[in-house]
């Protein structure tokens, strides 16, 4: 397999994993984390502390929109270009 197959092969494998765990597990950044997002996957963490669970929505919402987007733009938004929220 070429390498730029294989590295849009990973890049899809991200997305999926992002969306579902995302939509499972929002309220814990785990998928800011899987992303490379680590300042704010804390965030996410202290956040829905604070809020008593209710930043778990943008996880929720988050992992919709990462599952809905084509393959090309997840990887041209959140992994070249760095877009961490939303």
């Amino acid at each position: 397999m070429a390498k730029g197959a294989n590295e849009a092969l990973n890049q899809e494998n991200k997305k999926v994993l992002a969306g579902v765990l995302g939509i499972l597990f929002g309220g814990f950044g785990i998928h800011k984390f899987v992303l490379g997002y680590t300042k704010e996957g804390i965030i996410s963490i202290v956040a829905t502390i604070v809020t008593c669970g209710m930043f778990s929505l943008v996880g929720f919402i988050e992992g919709i929109i990462y599952l809905t987007k084509s393959d090309e733009e997840f990887i041209q938004t959140y992994q070249v270009g760095k877009k961490p929220w939303f």
